[in-house]
């Protein structure tokens, strides 16, 4: 089964709704999601998985340093054992969504393949947004099982 890994910061709780909404895209689909706040992801949790969804809140233009740091644990551990495995990531912000730049940075660093759109939600996340979030899920895990076959 297939095996998706989302990784996200919420401290406002607008990010856990979009990773909620990612995680039920993800399992409508037949795969097999694992959310993870930031501070608990492991290194085993990114090595076990078959794609990835990352998301945070922009935070003075840049990711949430939970988020990073979790980057920072995983990265030198995980060189070279992930490349090339799908990601998608989205940012809630509060009217800029710079963060993104930043999220795309650390894809190409641990050699993802970005396999969609990112998803930039401005304030609270909205009916529209769930759903926009919802699909993000979908299309990564469709992507998946389309490699399994």
């Amino acid at each position: 089964m297939a095996k998706i890994l989302i990784v996200y910061h919420s401290q406002s709780g607008n990010t856990a709704k979009l990773a909620q909404a990612v995680r039920l895209g993800v399992v409508s689909c037949g795969a097999k999601a694992v959310l993870r706040k930031a501070g608990a992801a492991t290194l085993k949790d990114l090595l076990s998985s078959d794609a990835y969804c990352f998301g945070t809140p922009d935070y003075f233009s840049y990711m949430a340093g939970a988020l990073k740091d979790f980057f920072d644990r995983t990265c030198y551990p995980s060189e070279g054992k992930i490349a090339g495995r799908p990601y998608v990531y989205f940012v809630s912000h509060g009217g800029g969504g710079a963060a993104s730049s930043s999220m795309r940075r650390m894809g190409k660093r641990f050699a993802l393949k970005l396999a969609g759109p990112p998803l930039l939600v401005e304030n609270k996340p909205r009916k529209a947004d769930l759903e926009k979030a919802r699909r993000m899920g979908e299309r990564l895990a469709q992507a998946i099982l389309r490699m399994e076959v």
